[in-house]
């Protein structure tokens, strides 16, 4: 996407203006993550840790969130790109005068050397002009606590700081203590470069590399983890960037993976659906690593499989749906009637309401990851077996319960056909490690219970109106979570009973190549959504599985062709304008992304994926989400 700047401006301040989500890139260190705009403007970043309250959140209030830019002092126009294979963002401005590259990435140093460093590391902004002589501008509006505090700027030179942080640059700052900004201004020739930076108080204790340095370890550091990737087909540019976005998000010191890095940014403009996403949803993180393990990354998911078994320990079998992503991170659900959201989409939330809601699915994602990451050799369940065969015992328990879905509605307790097959997954796979690894079990009860959620499932989440597996016992309407059910081994993808389904999903959810999770449900919230881009990735893996691969390539290119112009996607995508909307990026929509790519590849014999994972997902196919309504 190329921006250009307002010609006829004379002001040193930039024009303020919402930008389209789909043109932020993100960039990060297993810490927290910053959305920078193509106009070169840093409007969100939480710190130090995703779950943090925002330093900067121009993208959710023009006025009072608070931004940080850097962009040539005269018109410009503007793009960005990811360096190769890396989360280093460089934006390019040229303008009258020359053309220069802005290089923000987060050093990721520290966390290489040791991932359990309390601090995140510095977000470093490289400024180089490549041609011509330019005047550049920085423009810095810090409002700590979501905007709650104005803080006191003190200078120092070429330093500013304000409460716990620090903002070098190149010259010395000007303060304008009226708007609570500070800027500096600097000319540059060609192959002449600036630095600026932004650190913590816990980084300033820490040894830092020189910025350069920084930004090569930094590169080196994201391509040798880019290079892990053994999917070799042709959507390979597609799985690694969704890749390093998935692993982004990832908060290393407890291996906690986030839904997304952002909170309220919203489903519908001007609609109440906004919700923060800044926590590990179990469903959404299992599903995470299935897709990292499928492409390759092997060697690198131990400590989000630490985190789950201390969470199952912990929490036993009452298991919630989303947890902080540290034990000190809150989520009770609050409303932040300061901001003015998005594009005027209010409420804007920071914690999740939803983390009290019981879902049923979640004891089939915790059990079918543990079981993928067993078929593959990467996990051991027998030393926490203690605590794995409760969950199991409890599926077989409670499975006959109403609950509130995958989708995290609002309007009352269901008995959702989605939920059931997840069960029947939790049992399917406690029965497989108990009977491999001869661990202690009532197998012969877990066998009954699957086969009495089978046979309910066919009985009572058919629906011969629809001619497709329905939402839940309750109600006749389509979901688009049916279509995992052969994705996760419930029924065969030739099934007459799956393939009709496809169809009526096809027939009924999809408009212009875009799939909706549903048209009607008990949702408990007003407004509409627009189309759910993980569910058309279900839809297209359901065609593969269908045998309908030529039909299915088709689907997924036009799918990559809706990205952003850096790869990314966000929650779901505005099938008439194209616009993405919702939490940006989406980790559940880069799973999709990965799992079709690597599905294509086996079922087209095209490209290479490794076996044994190919082997592993084709004995533990699991899919699934949950995405607040």
């Amino acid at each position: 996407m190329s921006i250009t700047s307002d010609p006829n401006s004379n002001s040193t301040v930039p024009t303020r203006s919402f930008l389209p989500i789909e043109d932020y890139g993100v960039i990060g260190n297993c810490h927290t993550a910053a959305l920078v705009s193509s106009c070169g403007s840093i409007d969100w970043l939480c710190l130090p840790r995703f779950d943090s309250p925002s330093l900067f959140a121009q993208i959710l209030d023009l006025e009072r969130g608070g931004s940080w830019s850097i962009q040539p002092a005269t018109a410009w126009e503007s793009d960005h790109q990811y360096l190769n294979e890396t989360n280093v963002l460089e934006t390019i401005f040229t303008c009258e005068s020359g053309r220069i590259s802005l290089l923000d990435f987060m050093d990721i140093t520290n966390n290489e050397q040791q991932q359990r460093l309390p601090a995140p590391g510095r977000l470093i902004r490289i400024v180089e002009v490549s041609e011509g002589t330019v005047e550049i501008i920085s423009t810095c509006s810090p409002r700590p606590d979501y905007g709650c505090t104005i803080p006191d700027l003190l200078k120092f030179g070429n330093e500013v700081r304000f409460g716990s942080f620090t903002v070098t640059g190149p010259v010395e700052w000007h303060l304008d203590t009226t708007s609570n900004t500070f800027m500096c201004q600097i000319i540059l020739h060609a192959g002449e470069q600036a630095v600026f930076t932004l650190l913590t108080e816990e980084d300033a204790q820490l040894p830092n590399l020189a910025p350069t340095d920084a930004l090569a370890s930094t590169i080196a550091f994201w391509r040798r983890w880019a290079n892990k990737c053994t999917y070799q087909g042709a959507y390979r540019d597609a799985v690694v960037r969704s890749a390093l976005t998935l692993q982004l998000m990832t908060y290393a010191p407890s291996g906690a993976i986030v839904a997304a890095p952002t909170t309220s940014l919203p489903e519908e403009i001007g609609g109440e659906r906004n919700w923060d996403y800044r926590f590990t949803w179990i469903r959404d993180s299992s599903f995470t690593l299935y897709a990292l393990l499928l492409a390759g990354y092997i060697d690198d998911e131990y400590q989000y499989f630490n985190w789950l078994a201390q969470t199952l320990k912990i929490e036993g079998t009452g298991i919630k749906i989303l947890y902080p992503i540290a034990s000190s991170g809150q989520v009770v659900e609050q409303t932040l009637d300061r901001f003015r959201g998005y594009r005027e989409s209010q409420p804007v939330r920071i914690g999740n309401g939803a983390s009290e809601q019981v879902q049923l699915d979640v004891y089939g994602e915790v059990l079918s990851a543990l079981h993928f990451a067993w078929k593959i050799g990467k996990y051991d369940p027998t030393a926490i077996w203690e605590h794995i065969c409760p969950l199991v015992d409890w599926a077989a328990e409670h499975w006959r319960e109403p609950d509130s879905g995958i989708w995290e509605v609002r309007g009352g307790l269901r008995h959702f056909v989605y939920g059931k097959v997840m069960l029947w997954v939790a049992l399917d796979c406690g029965i497989e490690m108990a009977e491999a690894l001869e661990l202690a079990g009532d197998t012969t009860r877990w066998r009954q219970e699957r086969e009495l959620i089978r046979n309910e499932v066919f009985e009572k989440g058919w629906s011969e109106k629809l001619g497709a597996f329905k939402q839940s016992y309750e109600d006749e309407t389509l979901d688009a979570s049916n279509l995992l059910m052969s994705s996760v081994g419930f029924i065969d993808g030739t099934d007459p009973r799956m393939v009709s389904t496809i169809d009526a999903t096809i027939k009924h959810l999809v408009d212009n190549g875009l799939c909706y999770r549903y048209r009607d449900a008990p949702e408990g919230v007003s407004g509409k959504e627009a189309s759910f881009v993980l569910c058309t990735f279900w839809l297209i893996d359901a065609l593969i599985l269908a045998q309908r691969t030529t039909e299915a390539r088709v689907w997924f290119e036009q799918m990559l062709a809706r990205s952003s112009s850096l790869g990314l996607f966000a929650e779901e995508i505005d099938l008439e304008t194209g616009a993405h909307l919702g939490n940006f990026p989406q980790a559940f929509s880069h799973i999709g992304v990965i799992n079709v790519a690597v599905s294509l590849a086996h079922a087209c014999n095209t490209g290479t994926v490794e076996p044994q994972h190919i082997d592993a997902a084709n004995a533990a196919r699991r899919g699934g989400g949950g995405i607040q309504t």
